[in-house]
């Protein structure tokens, strides 16, 4: 089975949240079960320069201009990857989807063109079966195969619906679709143009990257004004979990962290945790656990309740660790406290991927409070790491993380700290629970040892998918 991926970014070429991760791992997999699987990404620079071109595969007149496809593969899989250049639109520096760019609409309206032209023959040596699209930024493409009669079968994954792809109605005009298709039943949402509905309406099947996800989205609560839409999709929605790549995360073969370790030795994980402290500048002491946060920081993220949170975590002899950036507000609070608590909060801005790493081996506790959560690599991250997930009850955390009630103390299945309630007083509630875990060792190395026993690799997933591809094909 042929199958072709279009997404923005993916791991480890251009990453600027989990969607990479996903787009990086997924295709491999799917390749390792048997499937004649590539990927569209767009020439942006960091993709350019990573890659070695294999090949031309067509100049091509679009209605954004004269672009040229290039082939090359993923480094170390057998994965192939269409390349876009199209400099004028993607040889920009910085954040790949900066919002104050004007032509948003053209540069992702280009990705979801070229998905389009491939299913219908483009490469002449191969043309995809199933077109899967990841995102608004690839929302157009089953807008676009639709135009075209339907010559591939159509995939859209919902990472997050939130972040919607929402322009003017006046770009409709610059995107060659049929007049039409500027409708309710469309890509219309309220007067504009949204790249997120267009793959809603269009695809053949919608996919959430959580079954938990998959049922929220169709509430008006979390639907983000789509959730009619959803409902209406009925069983060609569904929600299939993400994995982690224990190729880039796995505590016993990591190369960006201080010491191996595993749930059946997991010695290791006190000399991460001890170097964790010392390079970041806090108290190097056993007897105080430690929290971390790597996230975006956002409301969504619940980073303000951890933020208020702060001094009754302290208070409890914890220490807190935070690797992110967004909110400026939120930065500089969180820096903030760096004074306020020498020895016992450390924030660095930005994202890193090793000191990611890193926090993942170091931490006793990883916090993920969502308000909501599509499904979260974070928790997964922490899972395997032994860095027990403290969160929220909402999307893939509830579908991941087991709490650590007594009855699934008593049963051996708890994996970590789930709260219900997205308020202050439900993290500090969870925090305390954190804390009466911690002060009972036994009952804290079991629950550690269940996480990391846990299996969230890719294989069941990308297993689900290839079932998916094979009823559509049917």
């Amino acid at each position: 089975m042929r199958v072709l991926h279009v997404c923005s970014e993916l791991y480890p070429l251009l990453k600027t949240g989990g969607l990479a991760d996903v787009t990086g791992a997924l295709p491999p997999q799917l390749s390792r079960l048997g499937v004649d699987v590539r990927v569209l990404v767009p020439g942006f620079p960091a993709i350019n320069a990573a890659l070695e071109g294999e090949g031309d595969v067509a100049d091509v007149d679009t209605p954004f201009g004269r672009v040229h496809l290039w082939f090359a593969h993923l480094p170390g899989s057998e994965v192939g990857l269409y390349v876009i250049d199209a400099p004028g639109l993607f040889d920009r520096p910085g954040n790949p989807y900066d919002e104050h760019y004007g032509d948003n609409h053209r540069r992702f309206a280009l990705l979801a063109w070229i998905g389009a032209e491939l299913a219908s023959g483009l490469d002449g040596f191969w043309r995809p079966e199933v077109v899967h699209a990841h995102d608004w930024h690839a929302g157009l493409t089953p807008a676009y195969l639709a135009a075209r009669g339907r010559p591939a079968r159509s995939v859209f994954t919902v990472h997050n619906l939130a972040y919607q792809g929402v322009f003017g109605g006046w770009t409709f005009g610059e995107l060659g679709l049929p007049a039409h298709f500027f409708d309710v039943n469309g890509v219309e949402f309220h007067g504009n143009v949204s790249f997120m509905k267009a793959g809603l309406f269009y695809a053949d099947h919608v996919t959430t990257v959580s079954p938990s996800y998959a049922r929220e989205i169709t509430t008006p609560d979390q639907g983000c004004g789509l959730d009619g839409l959803l409902r209406d999709r009925g069983p060609s929605l569904s929600g299939i979990l993400n994995g982690v790549d224990e190729a880039v995360w796995n505590p016993a073969a990591d190369p960006l962290i201080d010491a191996a370790y595993s749930a059946d030795k997991p010695a290791g994980k006190a000399k991460n945790r001890a170097a964790l402290q010392r390079d970041n500048g806090l108290d190097v002491q056993e007897d105080a656990p430690l929290f971390g946060v790597v996230s975006r920081l956002t409301e969504q993220k619940g980073l303000h309740l951890v933020l208020e949170a702060l001094p009754r975590l302290i208070a409890g002899g914890g220490q807190f660790v935070l690797l992110g950036s967004g909110d400026p507000h939120l930065e500089a609070a969180f820096r903030s406290n760096v004074a306020a608590y020498p020895g016992r909060v450390a924030v660095t801005i930005g994202y890193d991927e090793t000191h990611s790493h890193r926090i993942m081996a170091g931490a006793d506790l990883i916090m993920v409070p969502s308000r909501y959560e599509p499904c979260g690599l974070t928790q997964l991250y922490g899972l395997k790491y032994g860095a027990l997930p403290l969160v929220r009850r909402v999307g893939g955390l509830g579908d991941t993380v087991v709490d650590s009630s007594l009855e699934n103390l008593a049963d051996d299945s708890a994996t970590g700290i789930v709260f219900d309630e997205f308020s202050v007083a439900g993290l500090e509630a969870g925090i305390r629970r954190a804390y009466a875990l911690w002060n009972r060792p036994r009952d804290w190395k079991n629950v550690r040892r269940n996480a990391m026993r846990q299996d969230f690799g890719w294989g069941a997933s990308a297993a689900a998918y290839v079932a998916l591809y094979q009823r559509l094909v049917a």
